[in-house]
Formats: C-alpha cells, structure tokens, sequence
C-alpha cells in the first residue's frame, strides 16, 4: 500500500482502507492486529475486483493505473460516493473539533466540517438537477471505510495521540478522495458533473496539503 503500517498504526488503517479500494495494489500484513485486518478486509475483494495487485510496500500506489479493469460507476454512482465522503468528513471533523484541544488541529477540523459540507451541498444540488438519484455501487469503497474511520477516531485517546491519529488519517484519506475524484471524471461523460469534481479538486488538495503540514508539526512536537 505504499505507507509506513507500523508508523501509521491502527488508526490509520482507515484511510489506507480509503486509498486501496480506489489505487491498484494490496496485500495482507500478517503483523496487523485483529481490529487492522477488519478495516482492511472489508475492502480486500473491492481492490481485487478492480485491479491486479503489485503487492510491494516499497512504493506509494499507482493512481494513474487504477482507472483500468475496474467495473465503470454510473453518474448515480459518483454522486453517491462522493456525497459519502463529504458526510464522513463533515462528521469526523464535527468529532475532531469537539475532542482536540490543539488550536491548529481545531481550526483544520472546522475547515473539514465547513468545506465537505459545502461541497456535499453543491453535489446534491447538481444531482437534482440533473434529476440522477444517488445510488452506492454494489461494492461501495467509502461506507465501510467512513463507518470504521468515525469508530478509530472514538478510541483514538486523547490529546497528541488523538492529534496525531486524526490528522495521519486525514492525510492518507484526502490522497484517496483524489483518487476517487479522478476515477469518477473518467468514468462519467456528464460534462457539468466533471466540472463539479474539477471545482472541487483544489479543495481536497488544499485540505491534504495543510494536513501534511499539520502531521509534520506534530511529529516534530512529538520528538
């Protein structure tokens, strides 16, 4: 999967869950610990189904080839997925905000709450007008992922361990809504629905880019 498992911990599995059921490659560390291999299993046969695995932790995965053999989303698809991930967001950085006492952290937990909420409204009312009815593929990789990622956040502790915990998730999370951003503007041919994804881009960059700046801080303040 491209990242540092035993860094990362148990509450980051929930973002790596993110990012492996939209990129190519995935294996099972025999190291994890129960609560690991049941964030990561629940999206082991959605990676399968998608595309053939490079199993090799040595390097981050390849979203440019993840787009291929993969079964094609529907404009319902999109709208549905992407209206999942705005939900999940608002509501883990609702949690964050009311459980960090770090005012850096805080501030990004606000943003998350405002900015996914705003993108989550723009989706919906792009999707009334387009008269499509959201509607989750078979094999949905955001429900189970945003499920677990609120349950690793309530058993995260408190204070820099909770910092911490959040903001390695929402670093490895917002790398997998890009990736997701982009599959859904290559699976639709709707041209006002690939604007919206387009819009929203810079936003979901914006968001990892202070994520990153936030989780280096915090390793630096650890050390």
């Amino acid at each position: 999967m491209g990242m540092d498992l035993t860094r990362f911990g148990r509450h980051a599995m929930i973002g790596a869950a993110w990012l492996g059921a939209l990129a190519a490659g995935a294996c099972k560390d025999r190291s994890r610990t129960d609560n690991q291999a049941a964030v990561a299993d629940s999206t082991d046969s959605l990676v399968n189904s998608m595309a053939p695995g490079d199993t090799s932790r040595t390097a981050p995965p390849d979203t440019s080839n993840a787009m291929t053999n993969h079964p094609k989303w529907t404009d319902a698809n999109i709208v549905a997925l992407l209206d999942e991930v705005n939900k999940a967001e608002s509501a883990a950085g609702a949690y964050a905000a009311g459980k960090t006492a770090d005012a850096d952290v805080k501030a990004f937990a606000r943003m998350m709450m405002g900015e996914h909420h705003a993108l989550r409204v723009q989706g919906l009312a792009l999707a009334k007008k387009l008269s499509v009815t959201p509607e989750a593929p078979a094999e949905d990789p955001v429900k189970t992922a945003g499920k677990s990622e609120m349950e690793a956040l309530r058993s995260a502790g408190s204070g820099g361990a909770f910092d911490r915990a959040y903001i390695d998730q929402e670093v490895s999370i917002h790398k997998a809504v890009l990736a997701l951003a982009g599959r859904a503007h290559e699976d639709t041919s709707n041209r006002e629905l690939q604007a919206l994804i387009e819009k929203a881009k810079p936003t979901i960059q914006k968001h990892l880019d202070r994520a990153e700046e936030l989780q280096k801080s915090l390793d630096k303040a650890k050390t």
